[in-house]
């Protein structure tokens, strides 16, 4: 299996993290430029962190992906913590910004949009390295696949569902895409595993 191929599984986490990153900023500041003053200026504060945050995560994760496996394995722990500070940034935005719940409810569709393009992504990615090799050895794969494209279905009908079920606060959105992103990650893995276990020994 190429070296490059190798990264894919850490490569889709940190991508689709990223494209949660851009998709929630664009929705931010969009917002924040019809904001009264007072509201504007901290808004504009909190989106300045966050994209200092974002450009922090994206300049480690390019890093430690050029350096290999082994480094980013070593990294991912810093690039989840970076996360998690980014989403508490989120949080506090929703919760220290006069924000309506259309304002919300339109974040939450940006960022669900972004997430059901980095599964596509994923599986196409996957499914080109799957052509490479042997058809005996590509049934699990493909199944894993198939596994993750029904995985992205069924967290596109509960993020729908979620969004049309009316009022509801940023926890709630943030609920669900958190257990769509967990999903997301083990789909992710277990391709990758997939893949690992086909690839032919080194001579």
């Amino acid at each position: 299996m190429p070296a490059q191929s190798s990264l894919h599984a850490y490569l889709n986490w940190t991508k689709e993290r990223i494209d949660e990153m851009d998709a929630t900023l664009a929705s931010l500041e969009s917002k924040a430029l019809r904001m009264q003053a007072e509201s504007k200026a901290k808004a504009d504060q909190l989106v300045a962190e966050m994209k200092k945050r974002r450009d922090e995560f994206e300049a480690l994760s390019r890093k430690h992906a050029e350096a290999g496996e082994a480094a980013w394995l070593h990294a991912k722990a810093q690039l989840e913590s970076q996360w998690r500070g980014f989403e508490d940034q989120v949080k506090s935005y929703f919760g220290s910004v006069d924000t309506q719940v259309e304002h919300q409810r339109a974040t939450f569709q940006k960022v669900a949009d972004a997430q059901a393009k980095a599964w596509r992504e994923a599986a196409d990615k996957f499914h080109r390295e799957a052509s490479r090799i042997t058809a005996g050895s590509r049934a699990e794969i493909d199944s894993a696949v198939e596994h993750m494209k029904q995985e992205a279905a069924l967290a596109g009908t509960r993020m729908q569902t979620l969004k049309q079920a009316g009022r509801e606060s940023w926890t709630a959105f943030s609920a669900a895409l958190a257990e769509s992103r967990k999903a997301f990650d083990r789909a992710n893995q277990q391709v990758w595993d997939a893949l690992k276990r086909s690839a032919p020994p080194k001579a």
